[in-house]
C-alpha cells in the first residue's frame, strides 16, 4: 500500500500558531498521542528555541478515516518554542537514548508581564517546563502522511 497523500485528506500540511493560552488548546489537541525519540528533542539555548520532532497521530483526520474504512495516518511534525529562557526535564532520562516518549498535553501557565511556563506532559510522568519571555509555539507538519504502523486510533481509557 503507498503512503497517504496530504491530498487524501486536507489540501495542505498544518501550520499552526499559538499565542495564547486559547491557540495552545488547539496545538495540544492536535498534538496529542505524538510519539518522538527522546532523541529528538533539542534546545537551542542561543537562539532560545526548544524543538521536537513528532510522530503525530493526524487527529483531524481520524473521523473521516475511520467513516471511510482506511487506515489512520501520522505525520512528522516539529513542534518549536520560541522565546525559550530555560527548559527543565523531570522524570525524562535524556541519558537513555532508547526512550520513547507520548505527548499527552501542552498547557501554558501565565507569568507577569507575559512570561510563564510551558508544560509539556509526557505518558509516564514525563514532563518538560518550559520557562518563557511570551507564549511562542508553533505546530508544522514536515512530511506526508503515512499509515499509523498500529493502524489504531490511540485509546484514552476512562479515569
Amino acid at each position: 500500500m503507498a503512503d497517504a497523500r496530504f491530498t487524501d485528506a486536507d489540501p495542505a500540511p498544518l501550520a499552526l500558531l499559538a499565542s495564547d493560552a486559547e491557540d495552545l488548546t488547539v496545538i495540544s489537541a492536535l498534538a496529542q498521542d505524538a510519539i518522538l525519540p527522546v532523541t529528538e528533542i533539542a534546545y537551542d539555548s542561543r537562539h532560545r528555541q526548544l524543538a521536537l520532532l513528532l510522530n503525530r497521530f493526524r487527529w483531524e483526520d481520524a473521523e473521516l478515516a475511520r467513516r471511510d474504512g482506511r487506515p489512520y495516518e501520522r505525520v512528522r511534525s516539529v513542534l518549536l518554542v520560541s522565546d525559550v529562557r530555560r527548559v527543565l526535564s523531570d522524570g525524562i532520562d535524556r541519558k537513555d537514548k532508547d526512550l520513547i516518549l507520548e505527548l499527552l498535553t501542552l498547557t501554558w501557565q501565565a507569568g507577569e508581564d507575559g512570561t510563564g511556563l510551558l508544560l509539556l506532559e509526557f505518558a509516564g510522568d514525563g514532563t518538560l517546563a518550559v520557562e518563557a519571555e511570551c507564549l511562542n509555539v508553533e505546530l508544522r507538519d514536515v512530511t506526508r502522511p503515512y499509515v499509523a504502523p498500529s493502524r489504531h486510533a490511540p485509546q484514552h481509557p476512562d479515569s
